[in-house]
C-alpha cells in the first residue's frame, strides 16, 4: 500500500478525482481542492487492507476507484462490498468510534481519507455537505439493518432447519419402511388367500373367513396393555398351542395373533370350525390381513405427521400470505412450538395458559414467529435439558399480553440492561451472533408494542405488549 500527501501543485488533478464521486460532484472547484488538501491518498493492490476491524474510526473513506470488502468480526463472517464511487468509513454524526469491519482491497483501487477531527471545517466550509452526508449515514443504517435481519432470519432457520429435517425424516422413513413390509404382507395374504379358496369349504365357512378378519381388526388391543415379559410368555403360549394343532408357521404368526388380543380360546373355537388341514392357510392369510391393517394405520399416521409439519411451516412462515393480516398469536406460538419439538427435551416441561378469548391483531405473522422463536428458543438453551417452559396469552386493557418463561439458572442483574442490545451475547464465539433478543425487541416496537424482562434465578420472564388496534409502523 502506498499513500501520499497531496502537493498544491496536485491539487487541481486530485480535485477532479473527486468530482467523479456523487456526494462531491457539484462542489466549486476550489472547494474540491480544499478537501483534496485535507486528505490523504492511497493506493492499494489486490488483498491489502485499508482499515482492520477494532481500530478507531478516525477517518472518512472515499473509494476513488476499484473495490473493497467488508468483512465485519462480529457478523460470522458476513461480507459486504463498496464499489466506486462511494463515501464511507467515519462520517459526521455517526456514534462509530472503532471500525467494525476489516476493509480489504479486491482488485487495485484508490482511497483517500479525510481525517474526522476536521470535520467542523469541512461542514463550516461546505455546508451543502451535512445533508448529503447524513444521507449517506442513513442508507448504510439501512443497508446494515437490512443485513442485520438477513442475519438473524438465517440464524432463526439454522435453529430449526436441522430438527425439522430430523422431524420430517422420522415420518417418511416409517411410511418407507411400512411401503416395503406392506408389499410383503400383500403377497402372503394373496398367496394364503388362493390355498385357502382350493380347500373343499362350505359356503359357511367360506363367509366366516371374512368375518374372523374383520372381528380381529375391530377388536381392542389387548397386548398393547402388557410389558415385554406378558406379551412374550401370550406369544409362546399361542405358538404351542398353533403347533398342537399343525400349524408349522406357529411362532411367525403369534406375535401378530397376540398383537390382535388372540387368546388360546379363540384358536380352539377356530379349530372346531374348520378341518386341520385348512387352519396354517387360514391362519396365514387372517395374520397377513391384521398386518395389511396395522401398515396402512402406520402409513396414515406417517403421512398425517408429514402433512401437519407441512402445515405447520406454512403457518409458520405464512406461506401464500400477505405480510399485514389479521392473525391469530396462539396458532403462531403453537406453530413455532411445533417446529422446535427436537428441541424439547425429554425433561422439559411445556405448560400453556392461552385465553383464546382474546381477538385478533393486525401484525407481521412471520415476523412475531421470529421473535417466539427467539425468545422460546433462548428458555429452552438455558433450562439445558431441565427445567419448565410456561407461554401465558392475556388480555390486557387495549394490548394483547404475551408472557415466555423458563425456570432456568436466570439472567444476572449487572447484563439485564444489555440483553435488547445488538451484538450482545453471553455465548462463546461462534455460538450466537448477539442479535436475536435485539431483533425481537425491534420487530415488537415495529408492531408499537413493548417488550420487558423479569428474572430471578429459577424465573425469567419475558412479557410482550402488543395493541389490538389494527396499526402497524410504516
Amino acid at each position: 500500500m502506498s499513500s501520499s500527501t497531496p502537493e498544491p501543485s496536485d491539487l487541481s488533478s486530485l480535485a477532479d478525482e473527486l468530482r467523479k464521486v456523487p456526494v462531491f460532484a457539484d462542489l466549486p472547484k476550489e472547494d474540491l481542492e480544499w478537501l483534496a488538501a485535507q486528505m490523504n491518498f492511497l493506493d492499494l493492490a489486490p488483498g491489502e487492507i485499508a482499515t482492520h476491524s477494532g481500530s478507531p474510526a478516525d477517518r472518512m473513506v472515499v473509494i476513488l476507484e476499484g473495490e473493497i470488502r467488508l468483512q465485519p468480526a462480529n457478523l460470522n463472517g458476513a461480507i459486504r462490498g463498496a464499489r466506486a464511487p462511494a463515501v464511507t468509513g467515519m462520517l459526521p454524526y455517526s456514534r462509530m468510534t472503532t471500525f467494525p469491519a476489516t476493509a480489504r482491497a479486491v482488485v487495485p483501487s484508490r482511497m483517500a481519507t479525510f481525517p474526522a477531527e476536521r470535520f467542523p471545517d469541512l461542514l463550516a466550509r461546505l455546508p451543502v455537505l451535512g445533508p448529503r452526508l447524513v444521507a449517506t449515514l442513513t442508507d448504510r443504517v439501512r443497508e446494515f439493518t437490512k443485513l442485520q435481519d438477513q442475519r438473524e432470519k438465517m440464524a432463526a432457520l439454522g435453529k430449526i432447519s436441522a430438527g425439522l429435517a430430523h422431524e420430517l425424516n422420522n415420518p417418511a422413513a416409517a411410511a418407507r419402511r411400512a411401503v416395503g413390509s406392506l408389499r410383503q404382507a400383500f403377497l402372503d395374504f394373496r398367496q394364503a388367500a388362493a390355498r385357502l379358496n382350493a380347500h373343499p369349504l362350505s359356503a359357511e365357512q367360506r363367509a366366516a373367513v371374512p368375518e374372523l378378519e374383520r372381528e380381529l381388526a375391530e377388536r381392542p388391543a389387548e397386548a398393547v396393555t402388557m410389558d415385554s415379559l406378558e406379551r412374550s410368555d401370550c406369544e409362546e403360549t399361542i405358538a404351542q398351542c398353533l403347533l398342537h394343532h399343525g400349524v408349522t408357521r406357529a411362532w411367525d404368526l403369534a406375535p401378530t395373533l397376540v398383537e390382535a388380543g388372540c387368546e388360546t380360546e379363540w384358536v380352539e373355537r377356530i379349530y372346531s370350525q374348520f378341518p386341520p388341514e385348512v387352519l396354517p392357510d387360514l391362519l396365514t392369510r387372517i395374520s397377513a390381513s391384521l398386518v395389511i391393517g396395522g401398515l396402512l394405520n402406520e402409513i396414515e399416521n406417517s403421512t398425517g405427521r408429514i402433512s401437519d409439519l407441512v402445515r405447520a411451516i406454512k403457518e409458520y412462515t405464512y406461506m401464500d400470505q400477505g405480510s399485514d393480516q389479521e392473525i391469530d398469536v396462539h396458532q403462531g406460538l403453537e406453530s413455532t412450538l411445533l417446529m422446535l419439538r427436537h428441541r424439547v427435551k425429554t425433561g422439559i416441561t411445556v405448560k400453556l395458559d392461552f385465553d383464546r378469548s382474546v381477538p385478533k391483531i393486525y401484525a407481521h405473522g412471520s415476523a412475531l414467529n421470529q421473535v417466539w422463536t427467539n425468545l422460546i428458543d433462548n428458555a429452552l438453551e438455558a433450562m439445558q435439558g431441565q427445567g419448565e417452559l410456561r407461554i401465558r396469552t392475556a388480555r390486557e386493557l387495549d394490548n394483547l399480553f404475551v408472557e415466555i418463561a423458563d425456570s432456568g439458572p436466570g439472567i444476572p442483574p449487572e447484563i439485564r440492561s444489555h440483553i435488547f442490545e445488538p451484538f450482545f451475547t453471553t455465548k462463546g464465539v461462534g455460538q450466537g451472533t448477539g442479535l436475536g433478543l435485539e431483533t425481537a425487541s425491534r420487530i415488537v416496537k415495529e408492531h408499537n408494542g413493548e417488550i420487558t424482562v423479569e428474572s430471578v434465578p429459577g424465573d425469567t420472564r419475558f412479557q410482550i405488549l402488543l395493541p389490538l388496534a389494527r396499526h402497524l409502523e410504516r
